[in-house]
């Protein structure tokens, strides 16, 4: 029987992949489910903790942060989007302020002891964010000679677990100090990967870091999927790369595929998620199809 694919989910508006037609097999080979639209929440929090982490750069991470956090709160969660790169580039991408403001840096070293002193709330209904800055960057030498070091994220969440629904933590690219506190911190892990030979490379890396973590310093810790992002139907390239990450991590790999588009640096720019900034495109729809598989999974509110 002739195999068809439907790349709805691309990001591109109207890409098929070239030779098929119609809609039977998702981008990743499989059929696509119909992940329903969410039930309202009675009651909010305790919050699921997912740490977004790849330690290669340029990979989604916090693209995918941005537009996965508005896209959960636009289905009525509370969510907090925990800036954890120096880059404060999730900060940037929802218009909050990240200079002259309490950030994750001084949480973390403890001179401001409650998160709300630092908790922004963002234009976007239910979506809050801690925001970050270049002083992170040297959070790993000032905490280096800490107890317990790889457990201050967790403590400093914690304070705030309750009021959220979810907490989604964007690393840094590093396997470094930081990483391994949000690693600690997390009830589960998303890794975005870029559809390229490169991006395949560290992954195993990464898992293996999640499974230090898990038998170390937080065993409840899972994977909560591999999003493939950055993915051209037009390349062969791409295509080859998305059948070989399901063939090595199976049904690991989530059925939401995220597609190369101009329009996410536009709304960057804009300072808003593509959710709000283009609510129509194609983009726009793949991240909300990523927030209800990842509740249908269990691993979101």
């Amino acid at each position: 029987m002739e195999r068809r694919y439907n790349c709805q989910m691309t990001g591109f508006d109207d890409q098929q992949l070239p030779g098929f037609d119609d809609a039977l097999l998702g981008p990743t080979g499989r059929p696509l489910s119909d992940f329903p639209r969410p039930k309202p929440l009675a009651s909010h929090g305790p919050a699921r903790i997912i740490s977004l982490s790849n330690q290669k750069g340029g990979v989604g991470k916090t693209t995918t942060a941005i537009n996965l956090a508005a896209s959960l709160a636009e289905y009525g969660r509370k969510v907090l989007a925990v800036d954890f790169d120096p880059q404060g580039a999730l900060s940037a991408g929802l218009g909050v302020r990240t200079h002259d403001v309490p950030t994750i840096y001084e949480l973390m070293l403890g001179s401001i002891k409650d998160p709300h002193e630092a908790i922004v709330h963002t234009a976007f209904e239910n979506l809050d964010v801690i925001p970050a800055n270049i002083d992170l960057s040297a959070a790993e030498v000032h905490l280096i000679n800490e107890v317990a070091r790889e457990s201050i994220l967790s403590r400093v969440l914690d304070k705030v677990i309750g009021e959220y629904d979810v907490i989604l933590i964007d690393c840094q690219p590093s396997l470094g100090l930081l990483t391994v506190n949000a690693l600690t911190a997390a009830h589960g892990v998303l890794i975005p990967l870029e559809c390229e030979f490169f991006a395949l490379r560290g992954v195993a890396l990464l898992v293996e870091t999640i499974e230090k973590v898990k038998d170390r310093l937080n065993p409840a810790i899972e994977l909560d999927g591999i999003l493939a992002t950055m993915y051209d139907s037009r390349t062969l390239h791409s295509r080859e790369v998305l059948e070989r990450v399901v063939e090595t991590f199976g049904d690991n790999v989530l059925e939401t595929v995220i597609g190369r588009t101009v329009k996410f640096p536009d709304a960057n720019v804009a300072g808003a998620p593509i959710t709000h900034f283009a609510p129509d495109h194609a983009a726009a729809h793949a991240y909300r199809q990523l927030a209800r598989e990842l509740i249908a999974r269990g691993a979101a509110a």
